[in-house]
């Protein structure tokens, strides 16, 4: 009988050991959590405004203003009439069906944008723009099936851009490599 009550004794304490080990209890300090870190000012990860102004003597001049989170990309384009006027494109032109061409079929310019951003810990956003660009420039003679017809040259720009800025209002110009700047400016929403 004595056995049996150590055996009961020693059941009851190792249910209880478990118990206090589960709630947390006994646990040691070596495995307690991490303080919690706690930030001046706002989220990173709140949403933020930026405005993206484009200033080209091939493509236009353009402006955007968009809100993204850190870490999202965003897409958007830019369409403009040519200097020059609208012209239209034969569709026998090479190429006709890869022209940038408004709805009416004439060339346009555009400009594509993908505008992505990742904010650090010190507030200040990494970003990455990718800038891909075609405008008409002047025309070709071309020769399609015994017809002469005046094709669009297409001038072209594919850059991809990576800076770092504020998020604080600050602003961020660059350069592409034929002349085109981009000024980005950033505030918290």
């Amino acid at each position: 009988m004595n056995r049996r009550l150590n055996v009961c004794r020693f059941r009851t304490g190792i249910a209880a050991l478990a118990l206090g080990a589960a709630l947390g209890v006994c646990a040691p300090a070596a495995n307690a959590t991490p303080g919690i870190k706690v930030q001046d000012g706002a989220s990173n990860d709140g949403p933020i405004k930026y405005t993206v102004k484009m200033a080209s003597k091939t493509y236009g001049n353009q402006q955007e203003t968009r809100t993204i989170r850190s870490g999202q990309t965003d897409d958007f384009t830019w369409q403009s009439a040519a200097p020059g006027g609208a012209k239209a494109v034969p569709d026998d032109c090479p190429g006709a069906s890869g022209l940038a061409r408004n709805a009416e079929g004439a060339a346009v310019r555009q400009v594509q944008i993908r505008f992505a951003s990742v904010v650090g810990d010190n507030g200040s956003a990494n970003v990455q723009l990718s800038f891909q660009a075609r405008a008409p420039s002047g025309t070709n003679k071309v020769m399609v099936s015994g017809k002469a017809l005046q094709c669009p040259v297409e001038q072209r720009l594919s850059q991809i851009v990576r800076f770092s800025m504020p998020t604080t209002g600050g602003s961020k110009t660059v350069t592409l490599t034929d002349g085109t700047q981009l000024t980005v400016s950033a505030a918290r929403k």
